[in-house]
């Protein structure tokens, strides 16, 4: 293992969504984006916490071999799971549509899994976030109403929590109340503390 250097590693988020950007910029602190080539497609016999822990680190691992020096590299993955199925982006309103009327008065759990892999010790630390969301009884005209205001269709299980989705919510249960944007927070700055990345100037 290398000794890490007193100089500042680069920080790199391997991740596209405008989300997880927008979430890593309530920290200050400067960072690359870059996006990861990386087959998303579950594997068989894969939970769902298996394959978000699985992509994430995937991710980080594939950035960081093209990141020149050192550099901390976060990777991350969002599964949403209903009736023990993994559920998607729906891409389409006709999509959304069924995916919300389905979810309607249900329960549905979120795994936002995480990886900070350190390229100077090539170490990597993972974890992953449940988060469970019920969902109220809504009605038909309350999902058109939500789906033509906020076009989530990028969104994995159409719910923008963020935004006039938590108007569909009843309860949101999670130790992490980021970690359902795609992004958990509280664990990402424990991780970069133990990599000795600290967020607020004090020694780790």
């Amino acid at each position: 293992m290398s000794d890490v250097s007193n100089t500042p590693p680069r920080l790199i988020l391997t991740s596209s969504s405008p989300y997880r950007r927008e979430l890593l910029e309530h920290l200050r602190v400067p960072f690359d984006v870059v996006s990861p080539d990386v087959d998303e497609t579950p594997l068989d016999g894969e939970t769902p916490e298996q394959t978000a822990l699985r992509l994430s680190v995937a991710k980080a691992r594939a950035v960081a071999e093209k990141a020149p020096g050192a550099a901390i590299v976060i990777g991350s993955d969002w599964v949403a799971t209903f009736d023990g199925k993994q559920i998607g982006k729906p891409g389409t309103h006709e999509n959304a549509v069924a995916q919300l009327q389905a979810m309607r008065g249900r329960s549905v759990e979120f795994h936002s899994a995480l990886c900070v892999f350190d390229s100077r010790t090539d170490h990597a630390q993972s974890t992953d976030i449940v988060t469970r969301v019920r969902f109220r009884d809504y009605s038909d005209v309350e999902i058109e109403t939500y789906l033509r205001a906020e076009t989530p269709y990028d969104c994995a299980g159409s719910a923008k929590s963020e935004g006039l989705g938590i108007a569909l919510l009843d309860a949101i249960e999670s130790d992490d109340p980021t970690a359902l944007i795609g992004l958990p927070l509280i664990a990402l700055t424990k991780m970069l503390r133990a990599a000795g990345f600290s967020i607020l100037g004090a020694s780790a």
